[in-house]
Parts: C-alpha cells; sequence; structure tokens
C-alpha cells in the first residue's frame, strides 16, 4: 500500500513520543503546499500521513515535527523546537515509512519499513 506514514521514538526515555503535530508538505518545485497535518498517537505513530483522498505523486515532500509541544509537556527545554525532514518519493506505489529517533538535543532519521 503506498503512503507515508512515521514513528517518533523518545530514546532518551525509551518510549514512544505521543502527541507530537507534524504537517507534511508537497513542493511544486516553487512553492510548499501542506497536505496534511495530524498527530501521533500514543504510540507515537501516525500509520496514515497522507490522507486517502489524496494521491501521492512523485517529487519532494516535507515532514515537520513540532517538537517543542512535546518537551514542554515532558517539562524539558529542547535545543531542536522544529524538526524537518525532506524526502524524495520516486516511486508512488511504494510506501515510504520515516521514523524519527528524538532526544531533547538531538534527532536521527531513516527510511523505515
Amino acid at each position: 500500500m503506498s503512503g507515508i506514514s512515521t514513528h517518533i521514538l523518545d530514546i532518551s526515555r525509551g518510549k514512544p513520543a505521543a502527541r507530537v503535530p507534524v504537517t507534511l508538505e508537497w513542493s511544486d518545485g516553487d512553492d510548499w503546499r501542506q497536505i496534511a497535518r495530524q498527530a501521533t498517537d500514543d504510540g507515537g505513530r501516525i500509520k496514515h500521513l497522507l490522507p486517502s483522498n489524496v494521491a501521492m505523486v512523485g517529487g519532494i515532500y516535507r515532514l515537520t515535527f513540532y517538537t517543542k509541544e512535546y518537551f514542554d509537556r515532558c517539562g524539558e527545554r529542547v535545543l531542536y523546537p522544529v524538526v524537518q525532514v525532506t524526502i524524495t518519493v520516486t516511486d508512488t506505489v511504494d510506501h515510504y515509512h520515516i521514523p524519527l529517533l528524538l532526544t531533547a538535543n538531538g534527532y536521527s532519521t531513516y527510511r523505515g519499513s
């Protein structure tokens, strides 16, 4: 099934990062257009970030994770209040899972399965 999903793990706590707002945007080459805005569930996941009524097209997509809100709730100061991950979608029938490994002072991402 094609689409884009994400999962955020707070590796400093060893737990999923719940209720983190995430936006998904697509670039037409000149401008960014917001496609979706959701928050991670209690398991730190958004299983279907791309809305079902929006067809995935090839191009550049950007996921923006609003991490400050999450760390404010944890009572922790954050170095990266917003994390942006930009990906290239080349195969529109494939699925793109973009996990975010997160701490208040760093992050890492990769293409998951």
